[in-house]
């Protein structure tokens, strides 16, 4: 198989993956000139996407806008016009951008976003959730719908909470059959499940060839540039080309034996987003070392899938409640997410683990220290705790976080050196 060279992997996949989310926008920008098609704001995880596809309508995703608008440097005006009206400065950062694009017209295109026509709040794992919807809904004068989805309190849901999920899942059919006027059409909404399930499939190998030496892609951050068309694109045939694309693609690159640098000096698994508005800066700071994340725990919030999950369209439904209660990382508790890791550290042969700490994001991030103190001390990994902010670029210290990464590297290589000379 010929060399493919590591620029022309990554303009591949990045100009795809551009073309899908302008393509996105448009589709949005389209409905809010035209009333169509249909629009239903949602959550990225645990969502069930599926069914807005079985009518034709779009999903509009409020974290994927905000993170747009932060990677973009275009996060602190919606912010500060949301913190005008009232939004505390410990409020999520993500809460506030969205609203303040609301209030203030900004999206990251510089097309239009819609009102949608259903806020469907998918209550998976964060409270914060709830509020935030429910304040969409008021600000946007759309219908709402609050999906209660059991929090995952053992290794698996119970077919009670299965049901409770699929019952309410049957009433949002209904309620999009009033909204839009159209039936809903099963056979579609199968073949979204389908899709799915593909796509899944896909996403699950491009991870697992991370666990290869060297890994041929970043697992957090060239995650990033997949997981746009992951979230938006899931249930949909575009979805599934782009992913046989990427894993094509990654296979040539491991079979030229490339790596995301010349050298792999470092394996990491990283806990936490990245802090958005700092992305280029952020990831220079690992690059310098040579570190290359082949697991995170964020590229998770859509989806367990490298752990075996996949919707089953000869049970759509029921497979959508199940994505939805135990198949992604926020519905679950502390002692699997430790699990999650300590399987990433081990299968995926890792030096060491990042954890960033979210400041806006304190339900998500509570726990975070004793989780460090769980992985170095009865794991035995190093560890390295740094805090800024997914969204608000007011909160990020680069001279006090790049000393703290230089110094962590120095000190996991001097670990390496020495070990070696023993």
């Amino acid at each position: 198989m010929p060399e493919v060279k590591q620029t022309e992997y990554r303009g591949s996949i990045h100009q795809r993956q551009k073309d899908l989310m302008l393509k996105w926008y448009e589709r949005l920008n389209e409905a809010a000139e035209t009333g169509t098609p249909p629009t239903a704001s949602l959550m990225i995880s645990g969502n069930c996407v599926e069914l807005l596809e079985a009518f034709g309508a779009v999903p509009i995703y409020p974290e994927v806008n905000a993170l747009q608008l932060a990677i973009r440097h275009q996060s602190l005006e919606p912010i500060l016009a949301a913190e005008e009206i009232g939004y505390a400065p410990d409020n999520c950062a993500y809460v506030k951008a969205d609203i303040g694009c609301y209030l203030k017209g900004i999206t990251p295109t510089g097309g239009k976003l819609p009102k949608p026509d259903l806020v469907l709040c998918n209550f998976v794992g964060c409270n914060t959730y709830v509020k935030w919807f429910e304040h969409t809904a008021v600000l946007t004068g759309s219908k709402l719908y609050v999906l209660d989805v059991p929090f995952l309190c053992e290794d698996e849901p119970s077919q009670a909470a299965i049901d409770y999920v699929v019952r309410q899942l049957k009433e949002v059919v209904t309620l999009l059959e009033s909204i839009t006027g159209k039936k809903f059409d099963y056979d579609r909404f199968t073949e979204a499940v389908r899709c799915s399930a593909e796509v899944e499939e896909l996403w699950s190998q491009i991870k697992h060839l991370a666990r290869r030496t060297p890994s041929p892609f970043d697992a957090y951050f060239d995650a990033i540039t997949l997981m746009g068309p992951l979230y938006v694109y899931r249930a949909t045939p575009e979805g599934v080309e782009f992913f046989r694309a990427a894993l094509e693609e990654m296979w040539q690159k491991v079979a030229s034996g490339q790596g995301v640098y010349d050298q792999e000096k470092f394996r990491l698994v990283v806990e936490g987003p990245p802090p958005y508005p700092y992305f280029r800066t952020f990831r220079d700071m690992f690059a310098k070392w040579k570190a290359c994340a082949v697991a995170s725990t964020y590229s998770t919030v859509g989806g367990l899938w490298e752990f075996g999950a996949r919707h089953d369209p000869d049970h759509p439904f029921e497979s959508v409640a199940m994505h939805m209660l135990s198949q992604n990382v926020t519905n679950r508790n502390y002692l699997q997410r430790y699990e999650q890791i300590k399987r990433y550290i081990e299968e995926w042969n890792a030096d060491g683990l990042i954890i960033h700490f979210v400041k806006s994001c304190r339900l998500f991030s509570a726990g975070q220290g004793d989780m460090r103190d769980y992985v170095t001390k009865t794991l035995g990994v190093p560890t390295l705790y740094i805090e800024s902010d997914l969204e608000d670029p007011r909160y990020f210290a680069e001279a006090q976080t790049r000393n703290r990464i230089d110094a962590f590297f120095e000190t996991l290589e001097h670990s390496k050196l020495t070990a070696k000379a023993v």
